[in-house]
Parts: structure tokens; sequence; C-alpha cells
């Protein structure tokens, strides 16, 4: 990750490693620090324990990053950033891109004083098959992350902390916060942020508009619910297809500055034409497993805020707004960002705005209520 550092330094503020007592949930690993990091921040790549939902305990990536200033008296803030779908092949982790700064929208916190955990969630940069979209693990280890970044003496990171996620990324983030008591007892939710969330799994891998980037989303879950849970995708494919799907899955990452390859566009043209009139919420047991890991709005705890944009073709407009509609009728206190950018830079044009948000939120003000307008 832009040219770690692999001598462990004795100074703390440098790098370190700890022994991996017991396999402990949210135990750091290791911390170590990265190289040309943006100006004014300091950010280490780091391994840590965290378990998926069967108790299993795994070995998980990702990055944190502070104020590159002295330690502060005070414990430092903590945004947990969750980011958006990179693939689902180990490669893809975002701790691994030369790009992970640039395309990280959480780490304009950092110039505000925060610190930002950007975990790479499981099975990315590690061998295990990544759950895509599967709600429990993703929160488990990002839960895992807040803790094990206490650990870091020079990043001074406390107990509470918010969730702000894009894409797949929002999609880890409310299941963050509806996990985040029972399991992280420990830590303090200040408030969740969204930006184009995937809510219901199969309504939004229906409904989205952009038909190739949808076909690519779905060889992704495909493959990954097939590898970990034995699902058959004999009611979705043939077994060609299904060669296709897991060829898709296993040598692309999502990449938004470069042209995909003429395999992989062929690829994806022939899983648009396989999967044409197929709902997995009507194909089992890939429906029951999507409503599953679907994110249920009764469980959310506000404050939250959601930033969509009306123009998004792959996270439907449509279902975002009705999810919001359904938090609203629980009472919860709900900021809408209404947007009209394309998908990929749903967080970045409304990063400045859900800041200043988690910030008044820290700070003990009265969140905002946009539900009448919805």
């Amino acid at each position: 990750m832009r040219h770690l550092l692999v001598a462990v330094m004795l100074s703390l503020s440098l790098g370190f490693a700890l022994p991996a007592t017991a396999q402990q949930a949210g135990r750091l690993i290791a911390a170590v620090p990265v190289v040309d990091s943006p100006a004014g921040v300091q950010a280490w790549r780091v391994r840590y324990w965290t378990t998926n939902q069967y108790g299993q305990p795994l070995e998980v990536t990702g990055i944190v990053a502070a104020p590159r200033e002295a330690i502060p008296t005070r414990q430092r803030r903590v945004i947990a950033w969750t980011h958006g779908a990179w693939g689902v092949a180990e490669k893809c982790a975002p701790s691994l891109s030369p790009n992970f700064f640039a395309a990280t929208a959480g780490i304009d916190a950092v110039s505000r004083g925060y610190v930002v955990v950007a975990p790479d969630y499981i099975g990315l940069a590690s061998p295990t098959m990544h759950p895509f979209l599967v709600g429990p693990d993703t929160a488990q280890a990002v839960l895992d992350g807040v803790r094990a970044a206490r650990e870091i003496p020079g990043a001074a990171a406390g107990p509470d902390f918010a969730v702000w996620g894009e894409s797949q990324g929002g999609h880890a983030a409310l299941w963050t916060a509806t996990t985040a008591r029972a399991y992280a007892p420990d830590l303090t939710l200040i408030a969740t942020a969204a930006a184009a969330p995937p809510t219901d799994l199969a309504a939004n891998l229906r409904d989205g508009s952009d038909k190739n980037a949808r076909a690519l989303l779905l060889s992704f879950a495909l493959h990954s619910w097939s590898t970990l849970y034995g699902f058959s995708m004999d009611g979705v494919v043939n077994r060609t297809n299904e060669g296709i799907i897991n060829r898709l899955a296993q040598n692309n990452c999502v990449s938004l500055d470069k042209k995909p390859k003429l395999g992989t566009i062929l690829g994806i043209l022939t899983i648009v034409r396989a999967t044409k009139n197929k709902d997995i919420a009507k194909i089992e047991p890939f429906g029951s497993f999507a409503r599953a890991n679907s994110v249920d709005a009764a469980r959310v705890p506000g404050p939250l805020l959601i930033a969509q944009s009306r123009n998004d073709t792959i996270v439907a407009p449509s279902v975002t707004r009705k999810f919001a509609k359904a938090v609203c009728r629980r009472g919860t206190a709900l900021r809408w960002i209404d947007m009209t950018g394309d998908h990929g830079s749903s967080a970045r044009d409304s990063a400045q705005e859900t800041i200043g948000w988690i910030s008044a939120r820290f700070d003990g003000t009265p969140p905002p209520n946009d539900c009448r307008r919805i």
C-alpha cells in the first residue's frame, strides 16, 4: 500500500506488532505505517482479528488514518469508513490499492481531527472468500476494526464512533448500526451515514437501470454466496454461464478509471442475457438469503443520514426512498441528502455535508429530521 514501510521501528508512532492472543475478536495483530500518505495524515496498514456470524475467528486487514500531529490529551473521535464494492477476490482489497486515499471519501474527515478506520472486510487481502453483502459478517469486521484501532497509540482513538459508508459500504454501515450495541457494547455509536446504500438486496439487484453493472454485481453475489454456503446456481444459470460468473468474480476488481477488458465485457453481456427476467427473490436459496441480509428499517437506530442521487443507475433511488420512508415511520430522525450525480461519486458529492452532520452529532446538537419531505 503506497510503498509500505517493511521494517518495524522502535518508535510507537512508526509501527509495531502484537501477539495474536487467543485470536480474540477486536485484537490488533500488527500495524505497519504507510509511507507517502496525504499531507497531514499518518496511516497504518493493520491486521486484526474478527469473527463471522458463526463465531469462526478470521484475520482482517484495513487502513487506520489519523491526523499527523502530537497525540492529544483527549481521545480522538472515530469514523468507521465502510467502502463500496471493489470486488470479491482477495486482490481487490482497498488497502492494497495505490489509489486508496484518492478513492476514499472518508479520509476527508482526518483534516477535521477524526481517526478514520477503513476495514477491507473479510476475505479481501486475506484468503477467505469475501462474504459480499453479508450483513452480520461485515458489521462484525467493522466493529472489530474500531476496537483494534484503539490499540495504536499514535492514533489515540476513543470508544465513540460514527459509521459512514458508500454503496456496498452503505449496506455495511446500516448493518454495523444494527449490530453495534449487541456485538460491541464497549463502543458507543454516535451516528450512522449511508450514501447510495443497497437496502432490499433482491430489489437492488433487480431494479438498477444499468444492466451491465447489475450483472457484474449479481456475479459477485452469486459467486460469493455459492462458494461460502454451497448454494447451487442451477436455478439461475446453466453450468457454462456459472463458469463465466465465477471467472468474472475471480478476475475482476471494480475500477472507475480503467476500461474493462474485452473478455470482461463479453462475460458481462453473456450474464446480462442469461439472467434477463430472472429475479433472485423468487429463486431459492438465494431469495431467502437476500432477504436475511437486507436491512431491516425497524432495527436501524438513529440519528441517521442517507444520501442518494435521483440519477443513480446502480442503486435504484426508488428502493432507497422506500427504505427511508420505512425508517421515518419508526420515528427515527433522518437527514436526507438528495443529489443528482452518478453512483460512483455519491459519498464524495455529499462528503462535506455528511462530515458536518456527524460532527454536530458528536457535539450533541439535536439531529435534523427531513422525514416530511422524503
